[in-house]
C-alpha cells in the first residue's frame, strides 16, 4: 500500500464524531439525556479548528515558490569553418 500524507481535518472530524457517538451510546445506557446546546456548538467550533488546522498545515506544506530564474544565455558560437558555418 503507498503511503499517503496526514489530513488532520479528517482524523480530528472522524475523532470527534467517533466521541459524539459514544457520548450519546453511553447516555443511552444510563437513561440520561445528552443536551444537544452543548453538543452542536461544540461541534461546529471543533470543526472550525480542524479546518484552520489543514489551511495552515496544507500552506505549510506548498512552502513559499522558489524565484522563477530565467535561463543563462549561452554565448554565440563563431562559425569554425568559413564565414557562412558550413562544414
Amino acid at each position: 500500500m503507498r503511503k499517503h500524507r496526514l489530513d488532520p481535518f479528517s482524523l480530528i472530524s472522524g475523532a470527534l464524531f467517533t466521541v459524539i457517538a459514544a457520548l450519546y451510546l453511553v447516555s443511552s445506557l444510563d437513561n440520561d439525556a445528552v443536551d444537544g446546546r452543548i453538543v452542536i456548538p461544540v461541534t461546529f467550533i471543533v470543526l472550525g479548528v480542524a479546518g484552520l488546522t489543514g489551511a495552515v498545515t496544507a500552506m505549510s506544506r506548498r512552502g513559499r515558490p522558489a524565484a522563477v530564474k530565467a535561463p543563462a544565455q549561452a554565448p554565440a558560437r563563431a562559425p569554425e569553418d568559413g564565414a557562412d558555418g558550413e562544414r
